[in-house]
């Protein structure tokens, strides 16, 4: 058979799904690439979007089947389990590190998040081993794996394979703030480059604030805490972000995007966030002077 695939996101970051699709198809023989108009006719076209504001591919494809998948469609869409639990196919996009969930879900229902919807609660996902082959670096999409037993155990696991890691969604401040334990454990882990938290309400704050003491105290320094910020309000996002600036931490402003009514954010948003996230120009111009 002759497979196309379609990242509708770009290249910017691997596919995961596609990834496995590829690997999943190679297993079987057939020939697999990157969706192409000067291929001729494609048996399987798989096509992927993960975010719901990526402009659709609007040309013809030429394939006797079309399957569309991923968050940008339809978040109840799974892949077969022959897939999920397959080992990605990293050559697709000539991708050194290691790609993977340990765990799915979360134990938390932020009205902004759309993983309780798509996921449900926690619950186990794959060892390291499934997804990972000897990379030195893995990238992990768990959405709360502190919150998990297993996943707890996972880390502990990574820690013995030396296996360098971003958990790229975040970890649970809440947990860390409770747990010195966790804070310990976190501190023999190999960051790829940061520990990444979140703040996305006022109330996180004081979380942040016991976190980052946990933290300290085993030698995890502020400044290698990176911190999603949730930008909803501007007032409210600005008292976090000066908070997480004090502290030394990194904060990184995100505008808030309603994933069922993709409404986008609005000017004041964008423009708070290119100020935070610019940092030459967020460490020597206050907010209030950047125009």
């Amino acid at each position: 058979m002759n497979i196309g695939l379609l990242d509708i996101d770009g290249h910017n970051f691997p596919n995961l799904a596609l990834m496995k699709l590829s690997a999943f198809h190679n297993l079987k023989g057939d020939k697999v690439e990157f969706y192409s108009i000067f291929s001729g006719i494609y048996d399987i076209v798989y096509i992927s979007k993960v975010f719901t504001f990526t402009s659709d591919y609007l040309y013809y494809i030429n394939a006797k089947k079309i399957i569309s998948g991923g968050t940008g469609y339809d978040y109840s869409v799974k892949l077969p389990d022959e897939v999920e639990h397959i080992m990605p196919d990293y050559s697709l996009y000539k991708e050194s590190k290691a790609y993977g969930y340990l765990t799915r879900g979360c134990i938390n229902h932020c009205s902004w998040c759309i993983v309780p919807k798509k996921e449900g609660m926690l619950y186990y996902n794959a060892d390291i081993t499934e997804f990972w082959s000897g990379q030195k670096e893995a990238i992990l999409l768990d959405n709360n794996v502190l919150a998990s037993a297993y996943g707890l155990h996972q880390i502990e696991k990574i820690i013995d394979l030396g296996i360098k890691v971003d958990f790229n969604q975040g970890l649970d401040s809440r947990i860390i703030a409770d747990n010195k334990s966790i804070a310990e454990l976190l501190s023999h882990v190999k960051w790829i480059r940061y520990i990444r938290l979140a703040c996305d309400t006022k109330k996180q704050i004081p979380y942040i604030e016991k976190a980052l003491e946990n933290l300290n105290k085993y030698g995890i320094k502020n400044y290698r805490v990176f911190v999603y910020v949730l930008v909803k309000d501007i007032q409210d996002a600005l008292e976090r972000v000066m908070y997480l600036k004090e502290k030394g931490c990194i904060p990184f402003a995100q505008p808030y995007r309603d994933y069922f009514t993709n409404k986008e954010p609005d000017y004041l948003q964008k423009k708070f966030a290119r100020w935070v996230n610019h940092k030459g120009i967020f460490n020597t111009v206050e907010y209030s002077q950047y125009h």
